[in-house]
Parts: structure tokens; sequence; C-alpha cells
């Protein structure tokens, strides 16, 4: 089933029919002195065996920075488990490979190896789970505050001194009353002390540094973590940590949900158990807001998966409630992970078809699926990112890879039927801005975070990119079409961003006086050679247009430019602040079903460049320079990019206008769905049984699913034939139109 069209009059025509509001500041086309800095890969959400994982902390560490053995090493890097508890000891390393004078190999009394799903207490010697411990012993279960505050904070920071990579530790929280939310609290992390002093020769390490608040924040607001004892050694022991959960300003112990002996929120079950634990969660950015404002950030995660949201369970996210946390806190709830991890799962993403049950009744994943690998909030143009777009507000694009396993494979092969690692097929590009700090910083990531001036790209399609909006005026503040083009070419070979008067990047805003003309200059890199894929046999979606291109080498097809109209800030209680994507989605694709709330119907593609538009930096063709005029604004707008490999009208992934279609043909999960045959033989295609290490699978491999004898497009095959960038968007705001006032 194909998505709707964004090719509609009433899209294009959006400019003339929007209403404008006062705007009671003079226009400036003046910008502040930017600290200098530059884009920079990371990954903020994959687990180890500290959570639901297969692997140690070490060795994903490893898999993630490493740029030897695995070449698709991270510039920065945050482990992020669930929240809750667990009784495997993520610390211990799986081999001498991944041992180090501090973190040695731990055996056994008998001598055998423990690895990373030894438990806490069967260690060498034997680690206590504290606070009101669940489980048999030797197996019961450590809450995550101890594992982050007391085991996992000390070792990422010995790892990070030691390979000297920017890392710190996250979680993955199980949201009351929704499903999962990527977030941190770095206050306490990596001190600037880190960057002196000998590491250990021997075993043991002590911190500089700690992730106190961040333990504080799981406890107190992670539904999976009913410890009742304020982080101490034992229910009312009152040694320990002593932490109250108090939001200054709000019910705490007049809330009908306050534990008084947890000092926190425990919502009861039953009717009314989302919004109550929604409750809890604004709770949660209310405490990050006013205690660490600038050291913290709350990203809903794979949103679309768990279905809409459920007024009596924990199930998913309708878009008052991105609303609502972005009210909470614009600086820490600044955006949603629309581009899920799990990319290679049977199920795209995870997301499936009656993949919940609400009650009794089944429910889809929001959407049904994923389109080309990204939820259908962020995919489909004019859809509930157009609508927080269309408000102003700054909700930016995240990708992650969500790691937990290889699936039917080992952690060691190149094939997966599950998961890529942090870096190997998503990742998210942010500007750093580290000015003359040689070292990236917690802060720096966070800080680039939540400017927005960001992007992120599957499968390497690209991995530069300069995007610049600049205003131009009859007269001496004319601007040419070079003049432009210059400084974005200069930003993407530089791998920078623009510091230049009257232009702006991603996440940010110019402000210009009506009838300005916008000059919009787009550079991306499509990287020559091969990416990370380890199959080198034709894109089986392409060859069905006839496009012989190996997967290994993907080529960037075409660059959309997205506009949408601003209109101010939705308010709460009103008809257009809430609605719920429709449940029928999958089977009719109409926006005429979303509610109001979740649309933007003046979102839609401006421009489309591609091979025949685009021209080539001098001597140097990876970089492709798309360049135009917006003329004459009258009304506050935005603009944001996406593209990719397949070119319009590729069977079974993307329609006429190019957008992609659902995933649902390309899913292991429902072999009759199946559409695009992989039929290439290959001389060196490895038997599943083995372990595969190289790069040169030259035909269609055994995991694939088949039907009737013939292997079909699925798993990890059809994530690197598909691939997708997107950026975040550039606002332009007009005198006498609408304010963007989410954005500086």
């Amino acid at each position: 089933m194909r998505v709707l069209s964004a090719r509609s009059p009433i899209a294009l025509a959006a400019a003339a029919a929007l209403g404008t509001t006062a705007m009671s500041t003079a226009p400036t086309t003046a910008s502040a002195a930017k600290t200098s800095g530059t884009y920079v890969a990371g990954d903020f959400h994959n687990h180890t065996t500290c959570s639901d994982g297969s692997i140690s902390m070490q060795k994903l560490v490893k898999k993630s920075t490493d740029k030897t053995d695995t070449p698709w090493g991270l510039d920065w890097f945050v482990q992020a488990g669930h929240g809750g508890s667990g009784n495997r000891n993520c610390t211990l390393a799986e081999d001498a490979s991944l041992a180090t004078p501090a973190y040695s190999l731990v055996f056994s009394g008998s001598g055998a190896l423990q690895g990373p799903t030894t438990t806490w207490q069967n260690t060498n010697p034997p680690v206590q789970p504290k606070g009101l411990v669940s489980g048999t012993a030797p197996n019961q279960n450590m809450w995550r505050w101890q594992s982050i505050q007391e085991f996992q904070y000390p070792l990422l920071e010995y790892l990070a001194r030691l390979r000297d990579k920017p890392m710190f530790v996250g979680v993955e929280s199980v949201v009351a009353g929704h499903e999962h939310s990527s977030m941190s609290v770095i206050t306490g992390q990596m001190p600037l002390s880190i960057d002196s002093g000998n590491l250990p020769t021997s075993k043991g390490y002590t911190a500089l540094g700690n992730a106190t608040a961040l333990a504080q924040w799981e406890y107190c607001f992670d539904r999976n973590d009913t410890d009742t004892s304020r982080g101490n050694t034992a229910v009312g022991s009152g040694v320990g940590n002593n932490w109250t959960c108090a939001v200054p300003g709000s019910l705490n112990s007049g809330d009908p949900s306050w534990n008084t002996t947890a000092q926190k929120l425990i919502p009861a079950g039953g009717t009314g158990t989302g919004e109550r634990g929604h409750q809890k969660t604004v709770e949660g950015i209310r405490w990050m807001a006013q205690n660490h404002p600038n050291a913290s950030y709350y990203v809903p995660a794979h949103l679309e998966r768990a279905g809409p949201f459920n007024p009596n369970g924990n199930n998913g996210f309708n878009i008052e409630h991105l609303r609502n946390f972005n009210n909470a806190g614009p600086a820490i709830a600044f955006g949603f992970e629309t581009q899920p991890g799990h990319g290679a799962s049977s199920d795209r993403g995870e997301y499936a078809v009656n993949r919940n049950s609400i009650n009794g009744v089944p429910v889809d994943s929001v959407g049904g699926t994923t389109y080309g690998g990204t939820g259908v909030y962020g995919a489909q143009i004019g859809g509930v990112w157009d609508a927080l777009l269309g408000e102003g507000r700054n909700w930016w694009f995240f990708a992650s890879s969500d790691w937990h396993n290889r699936g039917s494979f080992g952690p060691d092969d190149r094939r997966t039927t599950q998961d890529f690692y942090p870096g190997e097929y998503q990742r998210t590009y942010v500007m750093a801005r580290n000015g003359g700090d040689p070292k990236l910083r917690p802060q720096t990531i966070v800080d680039g975070l939540r400017t927005g001036n960001a992007f992120a790209a599957s499968g390497q399609l690209i991995d530069r990119l300069g995007f610049v909006a600049c205003a131009s005026y009859p007269g001496p503040a004319a601007r040419t079409n070079a003049a432009v083009e210059a400084i974005a070419v200069a930003a993407a070979t530089r791998n920078t961003d623009t510091d230049v008067a009257g232009c702006a990047a991603m996440g940010e805003k110019l402000v210009v006086r009506r009838g300005a003309e916008i000059v919009v200059s787009i550079v991306v890199r499509d990287p020559s050679g091969t990416n990370y894929a380890p199959y080198t046999f034709n894109n089986p979606s392409l060859a069905q247009v006839g496009i012989q291109q190996p997967l290994n080498t993907p080529v960037l097809d075409h660059v959309d430019v997205i506009r949408g109209m601003v209109s101010g800030y939705k308010q709460p209680g009103s008809a257009d602040y809430a609605g719920q994507w429709p449940n029928t989605w999958r089977v009719n694709p109409d926006l005429n079903t979303v509610p109001a709330a979740a649309k933007n119907l003046t979102a839609g593609i401006l421009r489309t460049f591609n091979s025949a538009t685009w021209t080539s930096v001098a001597n140097n063709p990876e970089y492709k320079v798309m360049t135009f005029r917006v003329p004459a604004v009258s009304a506050s707008q935005y603009l944001r990019l996406r593209g990719s490999n397949l070119p319009p009208s590729v069977p079974w992934e993307t329609d006429a206008n190019g957008n992609p279609m659902l995933d649902l043909y390309t899913n292991a999960s429902d072999p009759t769905q199946l559409k695009i045959p992989c039929s290439v033989a290959g001389t060196n295609v490895p038997a599943n049984g083995t372990t595969y290490t190289g790069t040169a699978i030259n035909g269609c491999p055994n995991h694939l699913q088949t039907v009737n004898g013939q292997k079909y497009l699925s798993y990890d095959v059809a994530a690197w034939a598909d691939l997708w960038f997107y950026s975040n968007p550039i606002y332009v705001e007009v005198a006498g139109s609408t304010i963007v006032a989410g954005v500086k």
C-alpha cells in the first residue's frame, strides 16, 4: 500500500493561504559568533547484559568505537540499556582480547571463565544487590540505579580514558504510561580530571567522576524501577543515597500516586494507568529541567512501535504527549528517535501488524510498520513531525541502533537477522562545538543534540552535509547563488557549519523582512568506495528497475527539499492539541483520516534534485551541490531534507513521488507479503552455521526468507538495499508573520 502523495496542490500553495500573527520584535540578519565545531557520528541507544543485551560493556564499546577491527567506529558513544533491574554482570569480559589491567578476566573458584552472562551473585567475589531485592539467590536482580552508580559508570569512565573516546552512560527508560525513551543526565560524568593522571596497571579502578544524578533519575522515574529503598542498602536502612524524588512546585506527597516510603510516585495500575503514568513521566522531565537543565535529554525511542497511547496501559505516544514533554522541558525533551534500530529484524524496527492488544483488540504498531526504516511519525510528509515543526517547536529527528544481538548469528558475524552494531548501519551526526578543546565532552554532545544541528543517515548513504539558508535583499544586501553555494561547499568539505551573518543552518532560524528572497544551498558527500555491508552483489530492489548497483557501494539517487509553514504553538486543551494517528493507516494511508492535531497539510516537496540537476564540487565529485531561491517570502516556514539510494517508482519500495512505501514487503515475519526476489547465486555464500567476519559475500545469503525455493529480500539485506537520510530543519521567521518561538 502506497503512502499518500505529498505533492498536493494544498501543500504547494500553502504559503498563500496561511494567516499571520503580529511579531513584536524587529527582524535582524545578524548572528552571534558561534564556537567552532565539527559534525561527529554517534549512537545513544544500545544494550549490554546489564539489561537485555547479549554482550559485555567492553565488547560493545570495542565494536562501537574501534576503527580497525570494526571500521565503522563512532566518534562518540552513549551506553544506554533499559531501566529497571537485571541479574547479569555486564562488566565481565568475554575473552582475553577484551581484558585490561584494571578489568582483567574473572574466573570462578574452579577456574572457569566468568563472562558477562554470569549473575552478580555468582561473580567471584559475589556482588550483593541493594534495595528491595527481588529474585532468589544466587540469581537476584540488581536495580539499575546500583549497577549504573557502582559498576557501569566506573567501567565506562575507565574505557573512555583508555580509548580516549567521548563516552557516557544513559538509559533507555521504560516509560510510565508509554513504552521507551532514550535519556541521560550527564552531571558528574567524565570530569576534566580524567584527562590527567595515570591509568592503573593492576586490577581495580576508582572513578574520578560519577553518574549519581542519572542513577537517581532512574530510581525516581523509570516505570520498571519499583524499588522503594530510596537508593539505600535496604528499605528503611537509611544507609546509602537517601534520595527523594520530589519536584519543587509539584504536588509530591499530595499526589495520590506518592509513596512515602519510596519518596516517589508509584502510580496504581488498572483503569487510568496510562494517564497516571504520563503524569509521572512529565514530572521526570520537570525534575531534569529544575535540577539539571543543561545536562540532560529525553528522546522518546521507536515511539510508534507499541501502538497508540493507551489510557489504561503502557503503550505508545500520541502527539499531545510529545507536546506535553516539550512544554515541560523544551531544552530536554527536544526530539524523537523515529528512525528506530533493529533494522535487520524480521519486522524492520520490530514494528509489526497486530503487535499489541489494547483493551482486548489487536493493534498495529502506529503506521503498521516502518517506511524505509523510519516510523510513520517521521516518514510521512505532512504527519506528526511536520505538525510539530509547523508550530515552530524545537523537535528534532534522531536515529539509533538499539543493539541487542545478531539474531540467528553470533556477535562477531557480519550477517544479522536482528540488529546492527552502533555505527554499523545507522548513525546520528551532530554538530559538536568543542572550540579550542581538543577533546569532545559529554556536554558538547548533549548541547549539539539540543540544538538540532544534526542529521541521520543509514548505510553510509551520505556522511557530510552542508545545509545553509541565507537572506537576500535588493541592493547592497543582495546575495548571489554562487556566494551562498560557496558557504555550503566550505561547510561540507570542512565538516562544519556556517557562521555568516544573515545565514542559518539546521536547528536555527533565519529572521528576515517580508519580501526577502531566501537562497538555499545544499552540499552532500556521497562517499566513494564501499560501505559496511558484507554483501557485494547487486541491490535486488534496484535490479527491478534495471539499475545494477552493488549493495556495498550505494549511490545517492536524489534529495528532496520539504517545506512546511509555521502557524504557532497549539495550546493544551484546544481542539487541535491532541489526536491519535489512525489505526487504519496501514490499509488506508490517507491524511484525511488523521486528526488536525497530528498533521500539517502545508508540508510538501518543494524541490527534488538528482544527477540531472545537481552539480559537483570541482575536483571532488563525491560532493553534490544543489542551490535554489525561495522568492518573496511572506510567511514563516521551515525547510528540511531527505534523500535515498532508491529512485521513485521502485516496486514495493517507493511510490511515484519517491516516498518510502511500508516495509511489509521485505519483512520476513510474513512470507506471504514478500515481493522482491533475491536470485544471485554467488561463489562465496557462507553457511549459516559458520561465523563469517569478511566483507565479500557475493550471492544472496542463506538466511534470507525462502518461499517455494525462492529467496526473497529480507532481514539485513533488505536494510542495506533501502537507504535514507534525513536532515533537521532550518526555520525562516518573517517579520509580521508567526514567531518561531521554540528556536533561537
